[in-house]
């Protein structure tokens, strides 16, 4: 029985990006509705607005134990490791925006980067991998589920997961706060992470990053800032 997991930012956070202006909405990331969404799927399977393709993604869990309807909904990276062959569904999303970024774009053999959000220090622990593509939540079908979803059916699943895998822990924990000073100085530099959707789209959970955010993220795993 996979571990309940994977919500969308709150509390600390949330009032966090909110003060840093991450609602503003970036060109790249228009807010869809499901009528939208679904109109964007019919005309070729991709979210309006955004580049045909990704490799690289980041996806934000929250690391302590938080109820849920008796549901503890905490899922560390720690928790990844320990899970059967390093390996578990990314379930629960109920974003549209986001749930078409898992189920048409994300592909198999896809880097991502495990966030820990909604916590004391929020940031970049490490590496997985998507190792299985998209296919039906099975949480939407689960009336004991937090997030159960009465308009869903199995022969018409309205939301989606990926399988990922654990690879590795950072060789540096990435902050929040460091990674919001580079995306300012970068602002006005026109740096790599200037359009990092983790302040231009802080609400969703599932985040598209270009081949340059992921290589300077990558980077920072090296500085000495903190």
């Amino acid at each position: 029985m996979a571990p309940k997991r994977k919500r969308q930012e709150t509390g600390k956070e949330k009032r966090a990006s909110k003060r840093t202006k991450a609602t503003i909405v970036h060109s790249e990331f228009p807010k869809l509705s499901e009528k939208s969404a679904k109109a964007a799927s019919a005309k070729g399977n991709q979210t309006i607005g955004t580049p045909a393709t990704y490799s690289h993604w980041l996806l934000k869990s929250e690391p302590n134990s938080r109820f849920e309807n008796g549901v503890d909904m905490k899922f560390s990276f720690d928790d990844l490791k320990s899970s059967p062959n390093q390996t578990a569904c990314w379930d629960g999303v109920r974003n549209y925006q986001a749930r078409n970024f898992l189920r048409d774009q994300m592909k198999l053999g896809h880097d991502v980067f495990f966030y820990h959000s909604n916590c004391k220090e929020p940031g970049i622990i490490g590496q997985c991998k998507v190792v299985k593509e998209s296919y039906p939540d099975h949480t939407q079908f689960d009336p004991k589920d937090p997030h159960y979803d009465r308009t869903s059916s199995k022969d018409n699943p309205k939301w989606f997961m990926v399988d990922v895998k654990y690879v590795r822990p950072l060789d540096k924990f990435i902050t929040l706060a460091e990674l919001k000073k580079t995306h300012k100085a970068h602002q006005s530099s026109a740096g790599p992470l200037r359009n990092l959707a983790l302040f231009t789209k802080a609400r969703l959970s599932v985040q598209p990053l270009s081949q340059e955010e992921w290589d300077y993220i990558l980077k920072m795993e090296h500085s000495d800032e903190s």
